[in-house]
């Protein structure tokens, strides 16, 4: 009969060590590989990386607000011109309805001039006046006034000359008479004033 060694309490039982098959090896050494790690990423974008993409953020920000403002000019500038255009087209239109009533205008002053002197023509002088008051009134306010002309220096712009006279009252080029009145809208001359010029 064989005595068996009785094991002191002490003694730790011996464990043999076993070797992982490969693949089991290769699992853990994978797993070990992918805990988080304190070191930054590779592709991690860095302080210069951040302030250059900023730069360029607000160069196409300054792009932008630079194509918005001149849109808007452009759009203030289109607004302006076609108010112009359609102040010059009321201009045209206004004086070409109101050209045809400088002739009544006309006949009205030559009717006030030639006058009757009977003392019972009175009553039909002042109504031709009046007409002729209501009418001039009427032109005044559509913004037509007539042009000067009577003693001043001929301006081939307002004035076109009939006759060019030798007249001792009047220096060279000024204006002797007016024979048609000229009537202007604004700058536009609607109609020049007919005059006598001294030479």
């Amino acid at each position: 009969m064989t005595k068996r060694k009785k094991k002191s309490k002490d003694e730790k039982p011996q464990v043999e060590e076993q070797e992982l098959p490969s693949t089991e090896q290769a699992k853990l050494d994978q797993e070990v590989s992918e805990e988080p790690s304190e070191q930054i990423p590779s592709d991690a974008m860095t302080v210069e990386d951040f302030q250059a993409e900023i730069e360029a953020l607000r160069a196409q920000a300054d792009e932008y607000l630079d194509g918005w403002q001149r849109s808007r000019a452009e759009f203030a500038n289109y607004k302006k011109r076609t108010e112009r255009e359609k102040e010059e087209i009321h201009a045209q239109v206004t004086g070409k309805i109101l050209t045809h009533y400088l002739d009544i205008i006309d006949d009205l002053e030559r009717a006030l001039r030639d006058q009757p002197m009977e003392s019972g023509s009175n009553a039909w002088a002042e109504g031709i006046k009046l007409i002729y008051i209501k009418l001039t009134a009427i032109l005044e306010s559509e913004g037509i006034e007539p042009i000067a002309a009577d003693g001043i220096t001929f301006d081939p712009n307002f004035h076109e000359a009939i006759s060019y006279e030798e007249n001792d009252d009047h220096q060279d080029g000024q204006v002797i008479e007016v024979v048609q009145r000229g009537y202007k809208l604004g700058d536009r001359v609607l109609r020049p004033a007919m005059v006598r010029v001294a030479k």
